[in-house]
């Protein structure tokens, strides 16, 4: 007998068709709503920056103060008095950290310029030999042709330069609000969790506090893991100035560890000077060994250290993290760089709270009768 195929027509429903579009339709109508809401925020957000960008600097000071304010306040201090305190050593400690930068850098500036000058001249000795032979004539001709063009371009370096003043005016602003409101937070803090509850209706008067909660031990968690990525910086990088020789070893640590806060533009800077002082110093070979130093150092921090210690704190995957900083650079430049890996650690906490809060409970499993002596196992004649 032949071998025959059968072969079975499968219809679609109409019916189900329709209803699987109609689910669909309304899905991605309630998703476009939710992106539209989410850009109607970070708009608003943007045209309120001067007034959230403090409060977020306010709040990052104040989970890196907090211990010490909680600290005294158990031990009976008034919570105006710890406030002060911890308030007042926080801007000695700023002011110190400064002073061991500057103070250093200013006694040893002639020698430093010293070197800067004879620097140059290396580098112009060194373009007139092979393989550039670059003549002095050319090199007076590129600097009067950059003269030139300096002075063509008055009018838009003035521009820069007013820019740049206002830059600096409004981060002094943003530094004194930043103060103030962290003195304001260590001091009534804990009351304001309470009076939000108050505030609000229903079902938001647990939720919203709750989640606070957790968004600040969050915040927490984000300043302690850069403190140590700092530390684990400067320590490196210090100690590779040591070995090498270079001056200033514990102002250009101290550096280091500052400009750790801030992403991208804080390490190019402090590996900027500290290759500086080492070519003004040491000469070219011992400046290429210390940009070699910070080089491995900086990988090692963006691309093992830094996810391994803030996923484990922040309870983010290394990959999250090194994706939150990407994506919020390629946003916001600098600031998303910043707050890239908080925002990314309290959408987080966001959703595993609204995950445990629209789940449903498991159903209990009857127990099973425990075995008799008499009985046996299940209750069932031995």
């Amino acid at each position: 007998m032949a071998n025959r195929v059968t072969r079975m027509s499968v219809t679609l429903s109409s019916t189900r068709t329709r209803a699987a579009l109609r689910t669909s339709a309304r899905v991605s109508g309630e998703l476009l709503l939710v992106l539209v809401m989410a850009a109607v925020a970070v708009w608003l957000m943007g045209r309120m920056w001067s007034v959230i960008w403090p409060l977020i600097v306010g709040l990052l000071l104040t989970t890196l103060t907090w211990p010490a304010a909680r600290f005294l306040r158990r031990r009976g201090w008034p919570p105006a008095l710890a406030a002060s305190l911890v308030t007042v050593l926080f801007l000695l400690i700023a002011a110190g950290a400064v002073a061991l930068i500057a103070v250093p850098v200013a006694s040893q500036s002639g020698e430093l310029a010293d070197g800067v000058v004879e620097g140059i001249q290396q580098v112009r000795e060194w373009a007139s030999g092979p393989p550039l032979n670059i003549g002095d004539d050319q090199i007076t001709g590129a600097f009067d042709s950059a003269t030139a063009r300096i002075q063509d371009s008055v009018g838009s370096m003035v521009t820069t330069v007013v820019t740049g003043v206002s830059t600096v005016v409004n981060g002094v602003v943003t530094a004194v609000l930043a103060v103030f409101l962290m003195f304001f937070m260590l001091k009534d803090g804990p009351r304001f969790l309470p009076w939000l509850a108050r505030q609000l209706p229903g079902r938001l008067a647990g939720d919203v506090p709750a989640v606070a909660e957790r968004g600040w031990a969050t915040l927490g968690e984000f300043v302690r893991s850069q403190a140590y990525v700092g530390l684990l910086d400067a320590v490196l990088i210090g100690l590779g100035l040591w070995i090498v020789g270079v001056p200033l070893v514990l102002p250009l640590a101290v550096l280091t560890f500052v400009s750790a806060f801030v992403p991208i533009v804080g390490a190019l800077f402090a590996g900027f000077v500290a290759v500086l002082i080492a070519l003004v110093s040491n000469g070219p070979t011992d400046a290429l060994i210390i940009l070699a130093v910070i080089v491995v150092v900086q990988q090692l921090e963006g691309n093992v250290f830094q996810p391994m210690i803030q996923s484990r704190g922040l309870g983010l995957h290394a990959a999250v993290v090194l994706l939150a900083v990407t994506l919020g650079g390629s946003l916001a430049g600098i600031v998303g760089s910043l707050l890239a890996v908080p925002v990314a650690a309290l959408v987080g906490v966001v959703w595993n709270y609204m995950r445990e809060q629209l789940s449903e409970p498991l159903p209990e499993s009857e127990p099973e009768p425990e075995p008799s002596p008499v009985t046996g196992v299940g209750g069932s004649p031995a």
